[in-house]
């Protein structure tokens, strides 16, 4: 699970703009940003394998630093639950290396911007994965990949991310686990009976004889079909 703060840092900070032949953006924390989203993040971990990371460029980076000081003293609150620090390129790497090791990472907008998309390749594809955008009065829940315009009608489309974010909804919007937990395994099912959509290949980044290959409403239906069965739970 990445965390990543979406309100602040680089893509939002001021003074940015191109004068005089140079071009210039301003990385900015508080710390009231870096602790709400920190809090976000622990609190997830509760729920999950009770182990958080913080990314950040403290070596460097003076919104880094900032960042990595207000984790801590949140962590000192959540002493139940794991924690360190980590430099990005540092668990960029650690990300392929053995991902194994993550469970709750927290980071600034721009390292999660990066790294969420590097994750999505451990899971074989963007469109398999979900995001939402919480914290505030309504939530937003979509796939991390957007519309793909270029492949619509097509039938090649990936509908698990989009599914999945269904099952996000349910769990952080609704509070209703047993029903995203449900969702979950129906998904899990579909891949695991070797159903694919065209942007699923093998890790030799071909398809497999185990491979059967499906469209965009066959995976859907199939979806459908697993949540039905009475064995669903």
């Amino acid at each position: 699970m990445i965390v990543r703060e979406l309100l602040g840092g680089i893509y939002f900070g001021t003074p940015r703009g191109t004068e005089n032949g140079r071009a210039y953006n301003t990385e900015s924390y508080s710390r009231e940003e870096v602790r709400r989203i920190a809090n976000t993040a622990f609190a997830l971990a509760k729920n999950r394998r009770r182990n958080v990371v913080s990314v950040d460029k403290a070596n460097v980076l003076e919104s880094s630093a900032l960042w990595r000081e207000v984790c801590a003293e949140v962590a000192e609150q959540n002493s139940d639950i794991a924690f360190r620090s980590m430099y990005v390129d540092n668990c960029a790497m650690q990300l392929i290396a053995k991902p194994q090791q993550f469970d709750v990472i927290v980071t600034s907008n721009m390292f999660g911007d990066i790294l969420s998309d590097e994750a999505a390749m451990l899971a074989g594809s963007l469109g398999l994965l979900p995001s939402a955008s919480i914290g505030g009065a309504v939530g937003i829940f979509e796939p991390i990949h957007g519309s793909a315009p270029d492949i619509a009608g097509t039938g090649a489309a990936n509908p698990i991310g989009a599914i999945l974010s269904v099952a996000m909804l349910l769990e952080h919007g609704l509070g209703l686990t047993r029903e995203a937990t449900k969702l979950d395994r129906a998904v899990q099912r579909v891949l695991n009976r070797g159903y694919r959509t065209p942007d699923l290949k093998s890790r030799t980044g071909k398809a497999t004889a185990s491979d059967r290959r499906v469209s965009t409403k066959e995976m859907g239906e199939l979806v459908c079909d697993f949540l039905r069965t009475p064995d669903a739970m």
